[in-house]
């Protein structure tokens, strides 16, 4: 009952994945001048905002002229900006295009959370690096005519002083069409309807993943969050509401005592339908047969292929967890990225998170890198002036900096990572200090960790 063949799919968004692989591997061999286009692009377009029109820029496009006019900026420097554009200035004062919403970034890697734009160029990046990882993903595992069972959640909105819509990055993703879409293009659609994602109670919600996940469980390929936690999350939360999810499936009717929202209740009738004792009585019986819980996801979701989301920095932490859940099956970290942008793709999805790496995409934003020295006896670096992407060092520590197309420019993401080896032209990183909960700040407000939750750091090696 829940099992269903899957057979390989090459395609993403009716482009065959091999070719989404060359497109990358093109860009990725000429990154040098694909980042000076890169560049030219984002100042053609933004260099005529409030921001930037006072540095002396006069149209100038090119990497040497906009280091040496455009100061490096922390996110203390765009806030009053920001400010503005969230209490209702409509001029261009961080980018051309007007920002949709404000969002609030997740606080994984400074402690603290903070508002940043967010504009249709977010979710075109965002869509993207979804195609890049997936294209690598399906070609390590491939997966077809299947679905997702996707433990995510949009999060409480409100209105600024402006009339924007002020919430998380990824509930702003989750909003879009563009989402919808590219999720049906890389198989990821997920079991759960709209009213569960974006329901009001995050426990109900994640009830009602779980109970339409096992409703779906034959079509499930990907099991997947936006941070492993919340993996780890639901099937400790499956351990303890097993038996109420098969009282559900038995009777073909949602729990009242475990969910209460109307519209969350009318969604899951939908799925619900009918009584199916027969879907019941499997998972008690696959349930009983586990011991401590090992393996819980390939023995419910039979044609499940991987788990997926990030486990790299402060994530790691659960992977452990995870692995007991997942029990043979991949574990696939997920992309590398930043409040201020994505970063990079994971082009080697076999690899286990514990020794994850990353391709930085060169058209994606305009990078730079700020060496990072230890200064013996202080915990501190000392930092020397950035580098472009394609002059970065194997085996150096970096802060990443980012220009956007979201008004980012010359941003500091406070994100450390050390480059592992070069991917052709481009390099590729470990990003050894992401998402970190436990911090302390240098003389330039600095960012490093505390490598409580890991407790060593992993060298990748090619």
């Amino acid at each position: 009952m829940l099992e269903k063949k899957a057979t390989r799919s090459t395609r993403v968004d009716g482009v065959s994945g091999e070719a989404v692989i060359e497109e990358f591997e093109r860009v990725t061999r000429d990154a040098a001048n694909v980042q000076r286009e890169t560049l030219r692009r984002i100042l053609a377009e933004n260099g005529g905002v409030e921001y930037l029109r006072g540095l002396g820029l006069a149209g100038a496009t090119d990497p040497a002229t906009f280091r040496a006019r455009v100061p490096l900026a922390t996110h203390a420097d765009l806030e009053p900006y920001i400010d503005r554009i969230a209490d209702g200035d409509a001029s261009p004062v961080l980018t051309a295009k007007p920002a949709t919403s404000i969002s609030l970034s997740s606080g994984t890697t400074q402690g603290k959370r903070k508002y940043l734009l967010f504009n249709e160029e977010l979710v075109k990046s965002t869509m993207q690096i979804y195609r890049i990882s997936y294209a690598f993903r399906n070609r390590e595992f491939p997966v077809e005519n299947g679905k997702a069972l996707q433990f995510i959640y949009s999060s409480r909105e409100t209105r600024t002083k402006g009339g924007l819509t002020a919430t998380t990055a990824t509930t702003n993703v989750y909003r879009s069409e563009e989402f919808k879409a590219t999720m049906r293009d890389i198989q990821s659609q997920c079991c759960s309807p709209d009213e569960v994602i974006f329901g009001p109670d995050f426990a109900q919600s994640l009830y009602c993943h779980l109970l339409a996940g096992l409703l779906a469980a034959g079509d499930v390929q990907i099991v997947s969050a936006t941070f492993a936690h919340s993996v780890v999350l639901a099937f400790q939360t499956f351990e303890r509401a097993w038996e109420d999810l098969c009282a559900d499936i038995r009777r073909g009717e949602v729990s009242p005592s475990r969910v209460t929202s109307p519209a969350v209740r009318r969604a899951m009738a939908a799925l619900l339908a009918a009584p199916n004792p027969g879907l019941a009585d499997e998972v008690a019986r696959k349930c009983a047969a586990l011991s401590n819980w090992y393996g819980v996801i390939p023995a419910l979701w039979p044609n499940a292929r991987y788990v997926y989301g990030i486990m790299t920095g402060s994530m790691e932490h659960y992977v452990k967890k995870l692995r007991h859940y997942a029990g043979g099956l991949p574990l696939v970290a997920a992309e590398y990225g930043a409040s201020e942008g994505w970063v990079g793709a994971n082009v080697e999805p076999g690899t286990p998170p514990e020794r994850a790496t990353f391709t930085v995409l060169p058209d994606i934003a305009y990078f730079e890198f700020i060496p990072l020295k230890p200064v013996a006896g202080d915990g501190g670096y000392a930092e020397a002036e950035p580098v472009g992407l394609t002059e970065v060092a194997a085996g150096e520590l970096y802060e990443v900096v980012m220009t956007t197309f979201a008004g980012n420019t010359r941003s500091s993401s406070s994100c450390m990572t050390l480059v592992a080896y070069y991917y052709l032209q481009s390099k590729k990183w470990m990003n050894i200090c992401r998402f970190c909960i436990s911090v302390h700040e240098t003389s330039r407000n600095l960012v490093t960790c505390t490598f409580a939750a890991t407790g060593h750091i992993m060298f990748a090696q090619k």
